[in-house]
């Protein structure tokens, strides 16, 4: 599955499949018996309201985001299960739901974990019905028979933004997990005598290495010498008290005239819900890193891939520059222009925690401020 490539004149009974889907989703009219032009069209129109890479080709990202679109609440009863979690879009309006009526679900991310269990036996129990921690019939209609309680803003959005004010403006004892990209099939490439495994985890060091003099506990999700998967990364951040993640990549492309920096935050345009935290940290960094260097600015983007939606803290994915554009690569092949992306993601990370009085304008923040100000040691 995780090598799963299908796109236009593929056939089979995956392809079948997800004909079939994208007919239940109202994205495609026709039924034909392989991949044409209409089915990747239609593919990429779902890839782009799901907050998928958009190419028109189904990978094993895709095709488990439209299974999980194809369930509605009300098609089935949904449950905690001890081996594989229930996902789908059943369960992110649930949790949806959940979370209007000030149950605390966390995250919106259609898997119905231990969190969503208890706040489903919490919901019954306020309404009356057996708590047996199972969505099903009669929860269902119970549901369905409730409006929106909450008023003056998302909950989950509340909650999140006041978790992050209560943690204050100080680094000392912030705990921060680093991703460098550990390669991949379309990373990890040499490009212009550059390496993306390499640069991301010297930047990662760099960046380290300034946050544990600040008072930062930092911790690394892979070393120089293993490559553990995306799951394990995701595992790794999960397991620990973390205030935020930060994910370093390095992009490339077929034409080379691609070129310039992007930053990634948890957001989905079907449900309706972004992580506040991870935007506003996704602004910051992308401003910051284009006001100290020359890299084209390509903006902040909501995205639903795993690493984003699934870690439980905020978190963030830079794509730092293109390795198949010469301009880019020499940028990072440079020691001194790592060490600017260093200082620029400290500022950020800081820029995060500080009230908006205490800010600065983006690019005129340095340490030295910070420590004169008496947030620094």
């Amino acid at each position: 599955m995780e090598d799963l490539s299908i796109g236009k004149g593929d056939g089979g009974d995956v392809a079948i499949q997800i004909i079939d889907i994208l007919n239940r989703l109202g994205l495609l009219t026709t039924q034909p018996i392989s991949i044409d032009e209409s089915v990747e069209n239609a593919v990429r129109a779902f890839q782009q309201s799901r907050g998928l890479t958009v190419n028109g080709v189904v990978n094993s990202v895709t095709l488990r985001a439209l299974e999980e679109a194809r369930w509605k609440l009300g098609d089935r009863s949904l449950y905690l299960q001890s081996a594989l979690l229930m996902r789908g879009d059943d369960v992110a309006t649930l949790q949806g739901r959940l979370t209007d009526m000030g149950f605390n679900c966390g995250r919106v991310d259609g898997v119905f974990g231990p969190r969503t269990e208890s706040s489903v036996r919490e919901f019954q129990q306020s309404v009356g019905v057996m708590v047996d921690g199972k969505c099903g019939p009669a929860t269902i209609t119970a549901l369905i028979r409730l409006t929106r309680t909450v008023s003056g803003g998302t909950p989950s959005i509340l909650r999140e933004s006041a978790m992050q004010k209560n943690r204050g403006p100080a680094l000392a004892n912030k705990v921060i997990v680093l991703d460098p990209s550990c390669g991949g099939a379309n990373h990890g490439i040499c490009a212009h005598n550059v390496e993306e495994s390499e640069i991301v985890y010297d930047i990662a060091q760099r960046l380290e290495g300034r946050l544990l003099a600040l008072g930062v506990s930092v911790f690394l999700t892979r070393g120089v010498n293993n490559s553990p998967s995306e799951a394990e990364r995701i595992a790794f951040a999960n397991e620990t008290n973390v205030d935020l993640i930060v994910s370093f990549h390095a992009d490339r492309y077929v034409n080379e005239n691609a070129h310039g920096v992007a930053t990634y935050f948890y957001g989905s345009q079907a449900h309706g819900i972004h992580s506040v935290v991870g935007e506003r940290f996704a602004s910051l960094v992308q401003r910051e890193i284009c006001a100290r260097t020359d890299l084209l600015n390509c903006r902040t983007h909501a995205k639903t891939w795993d690493l984003l939606r699934l870690t439980k803290a905020p978190t963030v994915q830079i794509d730092l520059g293109y390795l198949t554009n010469p301009g880019d690569a020499q940028r990072l092949g440079r020691p001194d222009f790592r060490d600017v992306i260093a200082e620029s993601l400290v500022i950020a990370i800081q820029r995060l925690y500080l009230a908006s009085e205490d800010d600065a304008k983006t690019g005129t923040l340095r340490i030295a401020d910070l420590r004169k100000a008496g947030i620094r040691r």
